[in-house]
């Protein structure tokens, strides 16, 4: 009932927009080679986010996320990633969504699918965080929930119109959700910013938020860059995607909300997107004319949540000048081919499975479940663009990678300074 649900919602779509009849995990869906219209890429884009976020709200509106998805995990981590993979999968789907759900344009049928999946993230909110609802939400056993309440607070900090959505005792509900989260102890690492992340929410929409451990966590991760854009994971340098998972996002946001607020420098806040706008480059760089990428380092069953930093940069019209935004929209698109269709990327219901070009049990860490996937969500914040943005408006670009190895004359690149 909800797939076909989900398959008339997406198909009502204009049929300039219906790339083609294959759900994302299909092996005909498989392109990412030949460049794409901007409105061809938002097509595939807003299908395959909706394919993913889709049996998360609407198991989780109707009070049946714990009855009816699937926790797959590492052997031997059942028991304890069930009691934290629900709040993973919303938490996850909310930071990815949220931008398209603020996004206020009347476009037709796709004003139509954001109305219906704003009620349904509402819906779903609002359950995970009722007392009283069968599918409550674990915000405080184990270290996990704080990870997923501070991107459930990020999906809020992207997107005010959510917020206003819940009623006040939804609102008052989720407050106390993310409060709870406090008595969970951050490791002195990225996981700083999730305490950081909630306390920004708080602070946004309560105008309450606990300043010393937004404050702790900013000044730990002003001492821990290591230069030409990259931050240690803590003190020491991870050679991973985490400055892009978690780091640069959650304290770009962080510091945005606090100046905001009338709490931080605004001159801060240019520093960290200048060193931002470089990751972004070096992102940007190391996505193969395939729209394959290295594959090195922790969490890549995350899959192309690995260039949530690049979409950021892009949402935020922030993107330096060595970046055209559709050349932005054409590599990301091809990392999407890449990661999403593979087949055994989802299973028969829907649900992701464990893996970073299909199913790949072995690829998932112990901390890894089926929850856990739904990060990939924040590679799609561009969608939260209008399509009139050049970036889907602006002719699709070959990336650097593809210039570089057909023989194109580019640039040089170079660290910056500080």
């Amino acid at each position: 009932m909800k797939r076909r649900l989900f398959t008339r919602l997406v198909t009502a779509l204009p049929v300039s927009w219906q790339i083609d009849n294959e759900r994302p995990g299909d092996p005909a869906a498989q392109s990412g080679h030949a460049l794409t219209t901007g409105q061809e890429d938002r097509a595939y884009w807003l299908k395959t986010i909706l394919a993913v976020a889709d049996p998360v709200l609407s198991a989780l509106a109707q009070n049946r996320l714990k009855a009816t998805m699937p926790v797959e995990s590492a052997a031997g981590q059942e028991v304890g990633r069930r009691a934290v993979s629900h709040l993973e999968a919303l938490g996850r789907t909310m930071a990815g969504l949220a931008p398209w759900l603020e996004l206020n344009t009347p476009d037709g049928a796709e004003s139509q699918l954001r109305q219906r999946y704003l009620l349904l993230a509402r819906q779903a909110i609002a359950n995970g965080v009722d007392p009283n609802s069968p599918d409550y939400l674990n915000f405080t056993k184990n270290g996990q929930p704080l990870v997923d309440a501070a991107f459930l607070a990020h999906g809020l900090i992207r997107s005010p119109r959510l917020w206003q959505a819940l009623s006040p005792t939804e609102q008052a509900n989720l407050v106390r959700a993310l409060q709870a989260s406090r008595v969970i102890k951050p490791g002195y690492n990225n996981w700083l910013l999730f305490s950081a992340m909630v306390e920004a929410a708080l602070l946004k929409y309560t105008g309450s938020g606990d300043e010393m451990r937004m404050d702790y966590a900013i000044r730990q991760h002003q001492a821990w860059y290591k230069g030409d854009g990259v931050y240690g994971d803590g003190p020491d340098f991870h050679w991973d995607y985490y400055n892009s998972y978690v780091i640069q996002p959650m304290l770009l946001d962080v510091v945005r909300t606090l100046v905001d607020a009338g709490k931080a420098d605004k001159n801060l806040l240019e520093t960290l997107l200048g060193r931002a706008q470089r990751y972004a480059i070096v992102q940007e760089r190391l996505i193969h004319t395939d729209g394959s990428f290295a594959a090195f380092g922790r969490s890549l069953a995350y899959r192309c949540g690995a260039f949530q930093l690049l979409a950021q940069v892009a949402l935020q019209q922030s993107l330096p000048p060595e970046l055209p935004p559709a050349q932005v929209r054409s590599a990301l698109t091809a990392v999407m081919h890449r990661t999403m269709d593979a087949p055994g990327t989802f299973d028969a219901k829907g649900w992701l499975r464990i893996g970073l070009c299909g199913h790949q049990p072995s690829i998932g860490e112990t901390y890894i479940s089926t929850g856990s996937l739904y990060l990939c969500s924040v590679a799609f914040l561009p969608l939260g663009l209008p399509a009139t943005d050049p970036f889907w408006a602006a002719p699709a670009t070959d990336w650097t990678a593809r210039k570089i190895w057909s023989g194109q004359d580019v640039k040089a690149d170079h660290a910056i300074k500080g």
